[in-house]
């Protein structure tokens, strides 16, 4: 894709700078190019035919990066407020809740607002469908390191693939004003 469109770009800016070239050396005898319609209708649908041309193959490989055919593991999570649900599709219903450790309960090393009585346990280098639901109000289900950002909608099952490439703690957080805690 990259390819693609820094072709349509050298394309577009070879044409500019020829025709700035043309307008600073050549004289300006014809007057009535302003009034010329052709030229307008040119002028104005063709940037509409480049950009197609660039959004089509984007959206292609879009589509294709987001769907996971067959993920190595299914995760359900269901947004409360103040905690978490989820259940592992793939194994019987093995469900429990996360809960935010409060600040009475953290040892010395626990990250504040961020560690939980109960950590998702996940694969290294296997894709992981994550499904994601609300059932209270909206929530925000992010792991910034992970590049993940989905939100929980009450009444409606969002989808995220993604592949964690190194062992170790991932810390999600809370991305929406959600109240005292």
């Amino acid at each position: 894709f990259h390819d693609h469109a820094l072709m349509i770009i050298f394309l577009i800016c070879f044409l500019v700078l020829y025709a700035l070239f043309l307008t600073l050396t050549t004289k300006l005898t014809n007057t009535n190019i302003s009034d010329a319609q052709e030229m307008e209708t040119v002028w104005t649908i063709l940037p509409a035919i480049v950009l197609v041309l660039i959004a089509l193959p984007s959206l292609r490989i879009l589509y294709m990066t987001d769907e996971v055919n067959d993920p190595s593991l299914t995760i359900k999570s269901i947004g409360h407020q103040w905690y978490w649900t989820y259940e592992y599709t793939d194994y019987g219903g093995l469900i429990f809740n996360s809960y935010m450790l409060p600040p009475l309960f953290l040892e010395p090393g626990d990250l504040r607002l961020l560690d939980v009585d109960n950590r998702v346990v996940l694969p290294i280098e296997a894709p992981i469908r994550m499904m994601i639901t609300s059932q209270d109000v909206l929530h925000s289900w992010a792991v910034p390191t992970l590049g993940l950002k989905t939100d929980a909608i009450p009444g409606r099952l969002n989808q995220t693939t993604f592949t964690a490439t190194r062992p170790g703690v991932y810390y999600g957080q809370c991305s929406e004003i959600c109240g005292a805690n």
